[in-house]
């Protein structure tokens, strides 16, 4: 196990990574840093903290859309797919929010 310094946000961070691993860690990190600063300069939130847990979730959506990939084959999936969707965008916007209102505490 070897430990690999990170930056996220600018804040450095010292990251345990089996070995062999580190380039996908990096890569790992890139993204989470990434969709960290994007909604940090999206200007609605300010607390770190609120930006990573929306930065979590947005990747965690993300990795579900593209790992399943919706292949609808009939009327039923269409409707189902769609309701889904809904259901994901409206919590989504929802946590955007109510995330907005809290990050401006610090």
């Amino acid at each position: 196990m070897s430990q690999i310094e990170v930056q996220i946000m600018g804040q450095g961070y010292a990251l345990a990574c089996p070995d062999g691993s580190e380039e996908r860690l990096q890569s790992a990190v890139g993204n989470v840093d990434l969709a960290m600063c994007k909604i940090r300069d999206a200007g609605k939130i300010k607390a770190r903290e609120r930006i990573a847990v929306l930065a979590a979730i947005n990747i965690a959506f993300d990795t579900i859309s593209s790992s399943q990939p919706i292949q609808s084959t009939s009327q039923e999936d269409a409707k189902a797919t769609s309701d889904t969707n809904a259901m994901f965008e409206s919590l989504l916007k929802r946590l955007d929010e109510a995330l907005a209102v809290d990050g401006q505490l610090l």
